[in-house]
């Protein structure tokens, strides 16, 4: 029987991926489109930061999207993307939505960890003002 931490597990491998994700499309456009070294090491870094914390607490086993309430679920907006600049700003909400999500929920997992995750949400905020006045500017 699923307990309530093995959901919270579930929530977490979620963001886990979701966060990731969006930092590899942010990362990308930074790279390629801005052709902007140091924000895509920026953005590098905190992509691996993810991964070495999701490391140390592995949630792969909750993982059961078969009975995920979620995945088939759409909404218009999700589909549609008219530049660069709404593929950026869809990404970077992801990614801050997410650094939420596990911000509170690492709160019954690490306090210390679940600060790193706000503080890692605050660096997004940073760069989404950051790349969000380059690609003005572009488009």
């Amino acid at each position: 029987m699923e307990t309530l931490q093995d959901k919270i597990n579930r929530m977490v491998d979620a963001n886990f991926n979701r966060a990731r994700e969006g930092l590899r499309v942010v990362e990308d456009i930074a790279r390629f489109v801005l052709d902007d070294k140091k924000i895509t090491e920026k953005i590098k870094h905190l992509r691996s930061e993810i991964g070495e914390i999701e490391k140390r607490f592995s949630t792969i086993d909750y993982r059961d999207t078969e009975k995920d309430v979620g995945v088939e679920l759409t909404s218009e907006i999700e589909t549609k993307r008219g530049n660069i600049l709404d593929i950026f700003t869809a990404n970077i909400k992801r990614i801050q939505e997410s650094l939420r999500v596990l911000e509170e929920a690492f709160k019954t997992i690490d306090n210390k960890i679940s600060e790193r995750f706000k503080t890692m949400r605050y660096e997004a905020y940073t760069l989404e003002k950051e790349i969000h006045i380059i690609l003005k500017g572009k488009t």
